[in-house]
């Protein structure tokens, strides 16, 4: 595969993590931060967490960075954003990125009609909350979550909506930029054409409301489509389990499943004349679970998954992330980087395995790590990046 550049306008989580899944293809990924303004220098994402490695790369900002290059221009000054376009044709930019708020595409300079007369077949990729049409709306992903429905779909029955465990919305959405700008690079080696392309976080996140979404027009009950705690909503039983030493969890999705589960001589008592089916076995949902919790918690939790084991039925140990991470699954997959100090740090796995992927990527930049060698690279001489460093242009 080509290696190609892209440049990023970048911020928070969803951007970078997008911007990510290029760098660990190899490909050149060069962050833009901001000059000036209130606060801290450039991304708030660089001063949460613990301290890594100095103030500005903390725990929360070394995985969605590694990889790439930083640079720091001032896009509120005129100077900065006449970068942009020499920095699109010297470097043979193909794609650029933001994760800014649409009104602000024009004051910037960012906006696609204004980096295509620096290369007209420019790929251009923004993520938005709501896309152009709404160009205030600020975008975070718990406030996406309570309004896409996700937190009334998650928590107890009878408890209060709740966030999930990760930021599902903003991980959404940069897997929705990386795959479409793959996508437009495809149709561009076809048709010589850029396209622009915007990722809606609130849309990209309603097309995960496939399996309660549609149910709205079928005059779906209302427990079909709210919180329903660690149960599934039409397969039954799947659900948590107390054992003698821990939990563990089982989803029964066929009626096959259902007899091969009954079969096993431990879970013999469950099994009645209704519950044979499906829609049986929802009439005597709650009546289930207290069944199968009376005998899981006769047992220790190897010994019941040693059971459903030999059942073909999918169960599991609740783990904890570090015992996700030590899964014989996952423990080679893992993505690496190292620390300033030689260090290896283990990193979330890629999604996918691809054979010529950088599993190993370097370490997060500093704040503008880059400026000097991208603003050189681009043909700027030595007094001109002095001048623009000096005029708070640059940092």
């Amino acid at each position: 595969m080509k290696r190609r550049t892209v440049l990023a306008l970048e911020q928070a989580l969803s951007l970078p993590y997008a911007t990510l899944r290029f760098a660990q293809l190899g490909w050149r990924v060069i962050r833009i931060e901001a000059v000036g303004g209130e606060g801290l220098r450039g991304d708030p994402n660089r001063y949460i967490g613990a301290r890594v490695a100095d103030d500005d790369r903390r725990s929360y900002f070394i995985a969605p960075n590694v990889g790439k290059e930083a640079i720091a221009l001032n896009l509120k000054d005129p100077r900065g954003r006449a970068l942009l376009p020499r920095l699109i044709r010297e470097l043979g930019v193909d794609v650029f990125c933001c994760n800014t708020v649409p009104s602000r595409y024009e004051s910037l300079g960012i906006a696609p009609a204004q980096l295509r007369e620096a290369r007209p077949d420019l790929i251009w990729a923004g993520i938005s909350a709501m896309g152009p049409a709404f160009p205030e709306a600020p975008g975070y992903d718990p406030v996406l979550q309570a309004m896409a429905g996700y937190m009334e779909v998650t928590g107890e029955r009878d408890g209060p909506p709740m966030l999930t465990g990760i930021p599902v919305i903003d991980l959404k959405a940069g897997d929705e930029l990386y795959a479409n700008v793959l996508l437009a690079l495809l149709e561009r080696s076809e048709t010589g054409q850029g396209k622009t392309i915007a990722v809606s976080m609130l849309q990209a996140a309603a097309s995960w409301l496939i399996t309660v979404l549609p149910l709205l027009d079928f005059d779906c009950r209302p427990d079909e489509i709210t919180r329903a705690g660690n149960e599934h909503r039409k397969f039954i039983p799947t659900n948590v389990y107390p054992t003698r030493d821990g939990y563990v969890f089982l989803a029964i999705g066929s009626d096959v499943q259902w007899r091969r589960f009954t079969a096993v001589p431990k879970f013999a008592c469950v099994a009645n004349e209704v519950r044979a089916t499906n829609e049986g076995r929802h009439a005597e949902r709650a009546a289930i679970h207290r069944d199968i919790a009376a005998v899981t918690s006769r047992h220790d939790a190897d010994e019941i998954l040693a059971d459903l084991r030999g059942a073909t039925i999918p169960a599991t140990r609740i783990h904890d992330i570090r015992q996700a991470r030590d899964l014989p699954a996952l423990r080679d997959k893992l993505t690496l980087t190292r620390m300033p100090d030689g260090r290896t740090l283990h990193m979330q796995p890629m999604a996918v395995d691809l054979p010529d992927a950088s599993t190993t990527l370097g370490f997060p930049p500093r704040y503008g790590q880059h400026t000097t060698p991208v603003l050189a690279e681009a043909g700027l001489s030595e007094g001109e990046i002095r001048s623009l460093y000096g005029d708070g242009v640059v940092a």
